[in-house]
């Protein structure tokens, strides 16, 4: 991640949360902990925030706590090719018809292409989910009520009366921040709440990741392995994550990204 893209999402964290850790800087950005610390020194110095002990804060602090993790606009670009080809993968094994919740985020919004040929019920947190289905394809949507977090681009609530209750789904799409023996995690607290709102709400949970989310690690579990019943990835998770996978009764779908040749060709 560039230096102006570091800068970015240090701010929107610390312009969101009343305190942000080193540590948690180090994993939204995928830097090191220096680097983190010069980030922190020169955004201090510019007084864009304020330098404090473990980590940094704002210098205003926000009226609305904000989530944890990396902007919309950020991860949109990381392993777009894998993304891609997991969204395609979703949409195929979907038939007209059905009632899906697909959950925010970058991942989960490479389904809306393919979608361009169905008619589904959809119901979705997220506004760019929303607004490309509305305007280019003719699937329902339904949004839920609640607070809109920009950065993120998706609706949460912590209270039952947001329509969340009222909707059911034969599946439920949804990314996450990181995939492990131990389930499926996540960063945020109130992400993990909305989620298992949602996951109640559906027959079967499907989990769009790229493989590199098995590399990555969060504090917070949204829920075991054994609830996913269906995980789809890219061609480049290894032989010991599909035995997890397996062990914990996963039906894995490996889409054919094509990155290799794509990363070839940029730089040629």
């Amino acid at each position: 991640m560039h230096e102006n893209e570091r800068h970015r999402v240090i701010l929107s964290a610390v312009e969101a949360k009343p305190f942000v850790s080193v540590a948690e800087m180090v994993e939204m950005t995928e830097s090191s902990e220096a680097t983190i610390r010069r980030d922190i020194a020169t955004l201090h110095m510019q007084k864009k925030l304020r330098r404090v002990r473990g980590g940094a804060e704002s210098v205003a602090p926000p009226a609305v706590t904000g989530l944890l993790g990396r902007p919309f606009s950020v991860n949109q670009s990381k392993n777009a090719a894998q993304k891609r080809a997991i969204g395609r993968a979703a949409v195929e094994i979907l038939e007209d018809g059905e009632a899906i919740i697909i959950n925010g985020g970058t991942t989960t919004f490479q389904m809306v292409h393919p979608l361009a040929t169905r008619r589904c019920q959809v119901f979705t947190n997220s506004f760019p989910i929303a607004e490309h289905l509305l305007k280019q394809t003719k699937n329902t949507v339904v949004l839920p009520g609640g607070t809109i977090y920009r950065e993120q681009n998706i609706i949460l609530s912590p209270f039952d009366n947001d329509v969340t209750r009222n909707f059911y789904a034969r599946r439920m799409f949804m990314g996450c921040q990181g995939i492990a023996p131990l389930g499926i995690m996540e960063p945020d607290p109130l992400v993990i709440q909305s989620e298992q709102k949602l996951i109640g709400q559906a027959e079967e949970v499907v989990i769009l990741a790229d493989s590199s989310k098995f590399e990555k690690r969060s504090s917070l579990i949204l829920c075991p392995l054994e609830r996913v019943d269906t995980l789809i990835t890219d061609d480049r998770i290894t032989d010991v994550h599909a035995a997890m996978l397996e062990s914990a009764g996963v039906t894995l779908i490996v889409a054919p990204s094509g990155a290799a040749s794509e990363e070839e060709a940029e730089a040629g």
